[in-house]
């Protein structure tokens, strides 16, 4: 950012994430996020969400000493070319393969990709320096999206819940298993974490002041099978 501002650099559009942004506590419960909310402590569930972040921060205090810093906030993404896969993209992987046969009540906000990458360009024609644009969709249930995600695989959803005790157990002896093994968990312990509660949020800053498409999550969920499918990952 530094290099950039001395380059004379008009606009710069950081990515963050939905991780850098907080969700509202009442009554035990977490709420929509907006971008006005940073998360406390108890949000910044394991490495990266802290290292987001941090660098949210970071971006925004650049912002202030007058660097013509953007930032958006992505939600979970779906769609094509997605190679490593991304933690939503495995979601898909792993149930079109067989190894889903159970959910946790949990949620997330989805979003077309290519949503996404729209959105980075329209933070760089309308975005205003400082703020915060959350790029994402529809709040939904990891049920529900595994419902639909069954019904464009033509597959069974699965219908068992797994109590949380359960999966952070699991979750916990994947993660040990894989500072033995070397290899990425099956069930990483901080994703189970933070999905103990849903993770919503409120896109309609970036609609409004962006224009941000809001394009079917359906249409993307099929984009992401076929991809899938067609290059060796099912």
């Amino acid at each position: 950012m530094e290099a950039a501002a001395q380059a004379g650099v008009k606009k710069i559009i950081f990515t963050s994430s939905v991780a850098a942004v907080g969700r509202p506590e009442k009554d035990g419960q977490l709420g929509i996020g907006n971008e006005t909310m940073d998360p406390p402590r108890d949000q910044q569930i394991g490495p990266y969400k802290r290292s987001k972040y941090v660098s949210d921060l970071l971006a925004r205090t650049y912002a202030d000493k007058g660097v013509p810093v953007v930032i958006v906030n992505p939600a979970a993404p779906i769609g094509s070319y997605d190679i490593k896969p991304t933690p939503t993209g495995k979601m898909i992987v792993d149930f079109l393969n067989g190894r889903m046969p159970a959910y946790i009540a949990t949620g997330m906000n989805f979003i077309d990709v290519e949503d996404v990458a729209a959105g980075h360009w329209l933070a760089a024609q309308k975005g205003k320096v400082g703020e915060r644009y959350i790029l994402g969709n529809q709040n939904m249930t990891l049920k529900d999206f595994l419902q639909k995600v069954a019904m464009i695989a033509g597959r069974p959803a699965p219908r068992i819940q797994i109590p949380y005790a359960v999966a952070w157990l699991a979750g916990a002896v994947s993660t040990g298993l894989s500072y033995i093994t070397h290899k990425e968990p099956a069930i990483p312990l901080d994703g189970v974490r933070m999905a103990h509660a849903p993770m919503y949020y409120d896109t309609s800053k970036a609609v409004r002041e962006l224009g941000l498409p809001q394009s079917p999550i359906d249409g993307a969920i099929r984009k992401a099978v076929s991809w899938f499918k067609e290059n060796g990952y099912v």
